[in-house]
């Protein structure tokens, strides 16, 4: 099992939902970058179960016990070794489906590939271990603080109902980490009727880099799109994603999606951001500009088909602590792969450089 990313600065995690930590050791991260311990808190804040009243009713504090790696608040240069403590997890909760699989779950594609399951929350394929995800993200973007790199996502659409006439104006304030839009109360009333309705729903998270800077990103299999697609798309909800006009630019001409590009001040301004501000795989400066979707939370109590473990034909109802849409928390995440990707290819870039 791989859990393991990046080149040069790369993120291994390990634990489960329910058992007794998860954590993780970032290598690879620069000496002498100061650790802003606020900053690091309030982005785990985000993601945490408890944060938002969309969300579940599991309560965490999602504090990380750094091992190593930090010193008089400092980075060393050596790996930053860390743990989250799981301390309200409730496994009885799942005593009930040890042996039945869920639908929309992992339970039977674990169990096909490794023979055995963690059936409590899923083990490693429930969304918790993202919280060390966020962890490796804060610092990622304390690094590209540096460059003037800054990261931000808002929820664009929830259970079907799209943000309109709205400013990109971060940081979004909860409870959905949407930008002000007329339809902000309608999209948080679709996650509150799925929740009384013991359903849930999905939506779309569109993520935004400003101060880019151009040549991130590597010709052919190492594309800067390419390692974001694969960093995003390896957060458990995400099933599509879409940079700059994405999928509409198949319906467009030539003409119109081409990004024209006039010179000011001896640099290339383009004037339209149709790629996304990625071109051959590579960061043209521009605002990188990306959108993911994500699936309804698939743990729902509504009585479902299923099978079990032996192949028997049942029903089975998810009980238990669970978040009517997973939307909310999975911004912060989504900008935490996004800034460990940008951190990779610049910390690859540099060493090119040199």
């Amino acid at each position: 099992m791989s859990s393991s990313i990046g080149r040069i600065l790369t993120l291994t995690t390990f634990g489960e939902s329910h058992g007794q930590a998860l954590g993780g050791v970032v290598d690879g991260f620069p000496s002498g970058i100061e650790i802003d311990e606020d900053f690091i808190a309030s982005e785990m804040a985000r993601r945490r179960p408890g944060s938002t009243s969309l969300g579940t009713m599991r309560n965490e504090d999602d504090t990380p016990e750094i091992l190593s790696g930090i010193f008089n608040g400092l980075s060393t240069g050596t790996p930053i070794g860390f743990v989250i403590w799981n301390k309200t997890q409730r496994s009885a909760d799942y005593s009930e489906i040890a042996h039945k699989y869920r639908p929309g779950h992992a339970d039977y594609t674990y169990d096909a590939k490794y023979g055995i399951r963690d059936y409590r929350g899923g083990g490693r394929s429930s969304g918790r271990e993202t919280c060390c995800r966020v962890f490796a993200g804060a610092l990622a973007k304390l690094f590209l603080r540096k460059y003037g790199i800054s990261v931000n996502a808002g929820v664009i659409e929830a259970g079907g109902i799209k943000a309109e006439g709205y400013e990109w104006n971060p940081p979004f304030p909860g409870p959905l980490y949407a930008p002000q839009n007329k339809n902000l109360d309608a999209m948080i009333n679709a996650i509150k009727e799925a929740k009384m309705e013991t359903d849930s729903v999905g939506g779309i998270i569109e993520c935004r880099v400003s101060g880019m800077i151009p040549g991130l990103g590597d010709p052919v299999f190492d594309k800067l799109d390419a390692t974001l697609s694969h960093a995003v798309m390896s957060i458990g909800a995400v099933k599509g994603i879409e940079f700059g006009s994405g999928f509409a630019a198949s319906r467009k001409r030539g003409s119109e999606n081409n990004d024209p590009i006039r010179a000011e001040d001896g640099k290339p301004v383009f004037l339209s951001n149709n790629a996304g501000g990625i071109l051959g795989g590579i960061s043209n400066g521009d605002e990188l500009v990306f959108r993911v979707a994500l699936k309804p939370t698939a743990s729902i109590a509504k009585e479902q088909l299923t099978v079990t473990d032996n192949m028997e034909n049942t029903t089975i109802e998810v009980h238990g602590r669970h978040d009517p849409a997973i939307i909310p928390r999975a911004v912060p995440v989504v900008e935490a792969m996004t800034a460990l990707t940008l951190a990779d290819h610049l910390l690859f870039l540099r060493a090119y450089e040199r």
